[in-house]
């Protein structure tokens, strides 16, 4: 990588636009970046960080964003560093702008602009810039790529920092592995030995995991073994838990065998002992039940032998109800026709009584000829029936005409009384819709006034808020400018004591023998001493930073003030100067006029409906009124018609009628005589039939019991039995019978009377020892199957248990290695003699590389007095690998690196940085670098040391290199012609280039 070009425009202490021509500073090989303190040499370095990587060196973080714009620069001129460089033989050009606040280009105040990035190619055949690219995300992983460098590192190789090696060199094992980390970017072995860490406890898991079921095996086979079974105390992990627990189940296994043919063998005597047992309980039993069933027999016999008596009565009692029952039917039949004849006989006297006294003496053939005479009158009523129903209808018809004529007598006067009085209504009506019509336009006009009205009133009461705040926020910004001056005083007032009091700061570094870091004396006879009032540089650093901050809440303040202004103005400008009372009382009346306007203009709906329906109204009247006169000139010939057609009709009817007030009456009248008649009449025939049907039922009854042997039928009558209880009496029978024959059969067997002859049968005694024989039975079986469940439960779990043990010895054997490979990259094994992580490993071997770099320049630098050299012992009780001793060739021992004197420090950790460089470079792809900057420290050398400093850093040439010093040291000036000065003004710093020729 070479710099060819950089351009800076308010970036920093810069506050126009600078340019550096690196092209002219490196063709002497050595340039020198110079200046006063504070003029902004590092800000040059920082510009090229922030072309390339889009953000400045670690330690000046706090210097993003806005903070990198120039506090000198004009309000219109954007902060921009453009980079021209070639890497890996391409010719590029970087241009950053950082986010800036620009002033508004309408209005007052600012407005803040997203941070821009470019990247170009030059194009050697065309000789034109290319465009490759604007995006933030994309040119910084170009960028990297082709560098092959992190910002970290490119800020460590290639703008070595000031003081930063010196500490590389005192720090301890930690500081430089993570230093180390970051340059080597060896990450991926720590993440190496973070996952073999998480194999290790992941393989460990398992082990447990698989040691956890198998002690839970053997927890179960222990309760199995009912106790039977000793396991030893184990933890899972530990070794020998596998064969302990195999062999414990073992012996289990063997003890429970025992026990189950001991079970075997006490179940077959308990089998015999109760078959015999239940043999001699069904003989007992047996003999019991025929001494009792002979028993029960002699008891059954004795019963029916007293109620013999009441058998023969039902014998007798059956024989009489089988001779009833040829005089039943006889009997049913008479019955019959006894209740047909007493209903007859009712129903004839009931007609009867409904008939006048003159029919009282009349039989059934006279009752039937008046029914006919009756019959033949009502026949010849037909004819004045329809005439009377014509007449209703003629009477109906004309008390509707009459209605009618009523009715549009009404109609006639309504309507005219109402169409009198339209053309006032319908005036009044149009009044009311003129009215709302002017009321909504009026409406209109003041809705388009309440908006406007209503956002100046806002604005006014905007507008004394932000007068307060500016008040406010003016005073806060005046206390904030009177603290920061406060601030820088008190900082400048430190600032002048130190110096004055920097000989004593600078006599207490001395050390008697040492060359002095002024004059290079190595005899100190009078050092100045600190005074009560001394400053040292922490002192001083406190106060710049108070300032500082101090500054920007200033600025921070006077933003604030800038933005209330801002929104004061622009509200003053929307409200003007009419006060807020003023306007919100205007736009109280106007909201009141609106709402006025509002309800007087929401008639107009309403007005316009009524008027459509008063319009229809008097349509619909005028027509009725039209169409009643028209039926009223129609009813007149009608009505003359229907009189003379009733006149006619009452004539005809009034000799019809009789005595009856109507013919209907007449007819309804001889209806009713004719239906009673007849009914009469044909009720006395049927009793007349059914008293002729009672004798003839009486003569076949008598007839009847006489040849069934009785001497009346009333004793027949009372011989029958319903078929309930002939049912009963016949199950009484039947059940003597039975029981009879049962009894008698009990009696002659064989078995039974000699069961009868022997003693009682002791059924107690035997049942009991059938029961003890079936208990101890019982128990044997239940010991037997609890033998063989624990044999079979021991035979499965130890099953498991072997494919458990089995299936572990992989993953114990896995774990055992993963384990050891794990605490050997942690630096924890005992084999790891060192305590040496894997990373740290990786690491010394870097930093043996660097040692061995670093000594190439360290020799010239020190006239061959100094060697670095890597060590890797333990540092205490901490790990090694990360030590770094010096090799004294006057004194031939091996020191510390933090026993060097402040110049040597110097000219070590300038060769450890450059050796460094040329390490991380090739670990970066071999990617060249051309340009290199050293930052301070040259200070601390004397001039033959300087020389050989110079010597080396101008060989560096012979890799085509150029190397920018950055130091105020004034001999500098005079040794080095390509000079690169900083100068310091209050309207900014600037820049003067002076080639090398």
């Amino acid at each position: 990588m070479r710099l060819h070009r950089l351009d800076i425009t308010a970036f920093g202490p810069f506050g126009g636009s600078q340019s550096v021509d690196f092209d002219e500073l490196s063709a002497a090989g050595l340039f020198l970046l110079h200046g006063p303190t504070g003029a902004g040499k590092t800000s040059v370095l920082d510009a090229v960080c922030y072309a390339l990587y889009g953000a400045v060196p670690g330690a000046r973080q706090s210097g993003q964003g806005l903070a990198l714009r120039s506090d000198h620069a004009a309000l219109g001129t954007r902060t921009e560093i453009r980079l021209e460089l070639t890497v890996a033989g391409r010719r590029l050009e970087v241009t950053r702008q950082p986010p800036w606040e620009r002033p508004k280009k309408r209005g007052s105040g600012t407005t803040l602009d997203k941070a821009q990035s470019w990247l170009r190619e030059y194009d050697a055949a065309t000789g034109t810039w290319k465009d490759l690219s604007r995006s933030h995300q994309e040119i910084g992983e170009e960028i990297t790529q082709l560098l092959g460098m992190s910002r970290e590192q490119f800020c460590q190789v290639v703008l070595l920092p000031q003081g930063d090696f010196a500490r590389f060199l005192r720090a301890d094992a930690e500081a430089r592995g993570r230093l180390l980390g970051r340059l080597f970017d060896t990450h991926r072995f720590a993440e190496v030995e973070k996952r073999l860490a998480e194999r290790r406890r992941a393989a460990e898991a398992e082990v447990r995991e698989g040691d956890a079921a198998l002690l839970a095996d053997a927890h179960r086979m222990q309760q199995a073994a009912d106790g039977a079974m000793e396991l030893p105390e184990l933890t899972p992990g530990e070794p020998g838990l596998a064969d302990a627990v195999l062999t414990a189940a073992a012996v289990a296994r063997s003890s429970a065998r025992e026990e189950l043919t001991v079970a075997h063998c006490r179940l077959a005597t308990a089998e015999s002992a109760q078959a015999a047992a239940e043999r001699a309980l069904g003989d007992v039993r047996e003999l019991a039940r025929l001494q009792r069933r002979f028993a029960e027999a002699r008891e059954r016999a004795g019963v029916l032998q007293e109620r013999a008596g009441g058998h023969r009565e039902a014998q007798a009692r059956m024989e009489r109800a089988r001779k009833a029952e040829a005089v039943a039917p006889a009997l049913e039949l008479r019955d019959a026709a006894d209740a047909e004849h007493r209903r007859a006989a009712i129903a004839r006297d009931r007609a009867g009584a409904l008939l006048p006294d003159t029919f009282a003496d009349a039989g059934a053939a006279g009752l039937a000829a008046a029914a006919r005479r009756a019959a033949e009158e009502l026949g010849g009523l037909e004819s004045a029936r329809r005439a009377e129903q014509r007449l209703a209808e003629l009477v109906e018809e004309r008390a509707g005409l009459d209605r009618q004529e009523r009715a549009d007598e009404d109609v006639l006067e309504e309507a005219g009384a109402w169409l009198a009085g339209w053309e006032a209504t319908r005036a009044g009506l149009q009044s009311r819709i003129d009215t709302a019509q002017e009321a909504a336009t009026r409406a209109e006009q003041l809705s388009v006034q309440r908006e406007p009205a209503a956002k100046r009133l806002k604005a006014a009461r905007l507008r004394d808020q932000l007068a307060g705040d500016t008040d406010t926020a003016a005073d806060r910004a005046r206390r904030a400018q009177e603290e920061a001056l406060t601030a820088k005083a008190h900082w400048l007032e430190v600032k002048e004591r130190r110096l004055n009091g920097i000989a004593a700061e600078l006599a207490a570094q001395l050390t008697a023998g040492e060359p002095c870091a002024v004059c290079g004396a190595t005899e100190h006879p009078a050092p100045a001493r600190k005074d009560a009032g001394h400053v040292d540089r922490e002192v001083e650093e406190q106060a710049l930073a108070a300032y500082q901050t101090a500054e920007e809440r200033q600025a921070e303040q006077e933003r604030r003030l800038g933005v209330v202004r801002e929104a004061l103005a622009a509200a003053t400008a929307e409200a003007g100067d009419t006060p807020t009372g003023q306007l919100a009382d205007d736009v109280t009346e106007l909201e009141r006029e609106f709402a006025q306007a509002r309800r007087e203009a929401s008639a107009l709906h309403p007005a316009h409906e009524e008027l459509r329906r008063a319009e229809q109204e008097q349509e619909r009247r005028a027509m009725a009124r039209r169409q009643a006169e028209v039926r009223s000139a129609a009813r007149v010939g009608h009505r003359d018609q229907l009189d003379r057609e009733r006149a006619a009709l009452e004539g005809e009817l009034a000799e019809a009628r009789g005595v009856l007030d109507s013919v209907a009456a007449r007819s309804a009248q001889l209806e009713r005589q004719v239906a009673l008649l007849t009914d009469a009449a044909d009720s006395a025939r049927a009793a007349e039939d059914s008293a002729q049907r009672l004798k003839d039922a009486d003569a076949r009854l008598a007839d009847a019991a006489f040849r069934a042997g009785f001497d009346t039928p009333q004793a027949a009558a009372e011989a029958l039995l319903d078929d309930t209880a002939h049912r009963e009496l016949q199950r009484r029978l039947d059940a003597w019978q039975s029981e009879e024959a049962a009894v008698r059969a009990v009696l002659v067997e064989a078995d039974t009377a000699a069961a009868a002859q022997r003693p009682s049968a002791d059924l107690a005694a035997a049942e009991q020892a059938a029961a003890e024989a079936g208990r101890r039975l019982r128990d044997t079986a239940s010991a037997r199957d609890a033998a063989a469940r624990r044999c079979t439960e021991l035979d499965r779990l130890s099953a498991r248990a072997t494919q458990g043990v089995r299936r572990l010895a992989p993953l114990r054997t896995h774990y055992d290695r993963v384990a050891r490979l794990a605490a050997l990259t942690a630096g924890t094994s005992a084999d790891n003699e060192r305590k040496m992580r894997l990373e740290s490993y990786v690491l010394a071997a870097r930093l043996e590389q660097v040692a061995a770099a670093a000594t190439v320049r360290l020799r010239r630098m020190s006239s061959g007095r100094y060697t670095l050299v890597h060590s890797d012992d333990r540092a205490g009780r901490g790990r090694s690998g990360l030590g770094l001793h010096v090799v004294d060739a006057w004194t031939g021992r091996e020191r510390d690196t933090a026993t060097l004197s402040g110049g040597e420090t110097f000219f070590a950790s300038l060769a450890l940085a450059l050796g460094l460089a040329d390490v991380v470079t090739d670990e970066a792809g071999g990617v060249r670098l051309d340009t290199l900057f050293i930052d301070e420290g040259f200070g601390s050398l004397d001039d033959q040391t300087l020389d050989e400093v110079l010597d080396v850093l101008d060989s560096l040439r012979e890799r085509d290199r150029s190397v920018g010093i950055v130091s105020h040291v004034a001999d500098l000036r005079r040794r080095i012609h390509a000079q690169l000065e900083v100068v310091k003004g209050r309207s900014g710093s600037t820049l003067r280039q002076r080639g090398g020729g």
